[in-house]
C-alpha cells in the first residue's frame, strides 16, 4: 500500500494548493509575530523571508508549511540571540540604551515585560494573543500539545499582569 502524504496546510486557511497561495496567506503574520518577536522590523523581515525560502525549497517535502516556516523562523531567531550574546560577551561592552519619548512608555513596557518572559510562553503568547491562532493551531506551530499551550498562556499571562499591573483592578 502506498502511503499518500496529506496536502501542505496552513493555520489560517486549511489546505494550501501551492506555494505562492501560501505565501500570500502566511506571509504577513509571520512578519507581524516576528516583529514582536524582536522588536526590529529588518530583523523580522529577515527571518520571515528566509523561513520562506527555506520553505520554498523544500516545499514538495514539507508536510505543514505553516509550522515549518514558524519553527525555522523561531530556530533562526534563537541563533541570531545566542551568536550577539557571544558577540557581546567577548567584546566585554553594553549595548546603548536609546531614550524613549513618554508617549510610547507603556509599550516599551509591554514589550519588556513580553522580553521577560521565558521564550516558550513568549511565543506562545504572540501566536495566539497576537497572531490570533487558537491553542491547537500554535501548538501545531510549536510542536507540542494544544494543552501546553494553554499551560504557556496561564503562565505568561499571570506574569504580565503582575509586571503591567491588572487593568482590570
Amino acid at each position: 500500500m502506498r502511503h499518500v502524504r496529506p496536502a501542505p496546510t496552513t493555520a489560517a486557511a486549511g489546505p494550501v494548493p501551492d506555494f505562492d497561495t501560501f505565501f500570500a496567506i502566511e506571509y504577513r503574520r509571520l512578519f507581524e509575530v516576528l516583529y514582536l518577536l524582536t522588536r526590529d522590523r529588518a530583523e523580522a523581515e529577515d527571518l520571515a523571508q528566509e523561513a520562506m525560502a527555506r520553505a520554498y525549497e523544500r516545499w514538495s517535502r514539507i508536510r505543514d508549511p505553516t509550522r515549518y516556516v514558524y519553527r525555522t523562523a523561531f530556530n533562526l531567531h534563537r541563533t541570531l540571540r545566542r551568536r550577539l550574546a557571544v558577540a557581546v560577551r567577548k567584546r566585554a561592552e553594553l549595548l546603548p540604551v536609546a531614550d524613549h519619548p513618554d508617549a510610547v512608555e507603556r509599550r516599551l513596557d509591554v514589550l519588556a515585560a513580553l522580553a521577560l518572559l521565558p521564550a516558550t510562553q513568549r511565543a506562545a503568547v504572540v501566536l495566539v494573543d497576537w497572531a490570533g491562532m487558537t491553542a491547537e493551531e500554535a501548538a501545531r506551530v510549536l510542536g507540542i500539545q494544544p494543552v501546553s499551550v494553554r499551560g504557556r498562556l496561564h503562565r505568561a499571562r499571570a506574569a504580565l499582569r503582575q509586571r503591567l499591573g491588572d487593568a482590570d483592578g
